[in-house]
C-alpha cells in the first residue's frame, strides 16, 4: 500500500510562515514528480507547485517568489515553505505524487494525500 501524509497545516496571520510536509510510505520504486495543489471554498483543485525527481519545479504565478517546494528523495518526501502569507492562499493544501510501485515498473500512478487545512486572517 502506498499513503501520502500531509502535515504543517495551521492557522496564521498575513504576512506569517507556514512549512508543509508530505511524506510517502509503502512499496515505491520511484517517484517522478511530486507537487501541491490547493483547492478554497467553491473554487476548483489548482496547482501550486511541482517539483521532479532532479529537482526541476514549477509554480503557479500567485505563489512565485513567495513559495519555495523542495524535496528529500531518500525520505520521500516534498516539503512546500510558504512566505508573506495573504488571505487568499486560505486553501486546503493537498500533496499528490507520481510515482511507481516496486514489482510493476510498467505503471505509473496517481497518488493523493487527505488534505492539510492552510487558513490565513487578515
Amino acid at each position: 500500500q502506498v499513503q501520502l501524509v500531509e502535515s504543517g497545516g495551521g492557522l496564521v496571520q498575513a504576512g506569517g510562515s507556514l512549512r508543509l510536509s508530505c511524506a510517502a510510505s509503502g512499496s515505491i520504486f520511484s517517484i517522478n514528480v511530486m507537487g501541491w495543489y490547493r483547492q478554497a471554498p467553491g473554487k476548483q483543485r489548482e496547482l501550486v507547485a511541482r517539483i521532479t525527481s532532479g529537482g526541476s519545479t514549477n509554480y503557479a504565478d500567485s505563489v512565485k517568489g513567495r513559495f519555495t517546494i523542495s524535496r528529500d528523495n531518500a525520505k520521500n518526501t516534498v516539503y512546500l515553505q510558504m512566505n508573506s502569507l495573504k488571505p487568499e492562499d486560505t486553501a486546503v493544501y493537498y500533496c499528490n505524487a507520481e510515482l511507481t510501485v516496486r514489482g510493476y515498473v510498467s505503471y505509473v500512478n496517481d497518488y493523493w494525500g487527505q488534505g492539510t487545512q492552510v487558513t490565513v486572517s487578515s
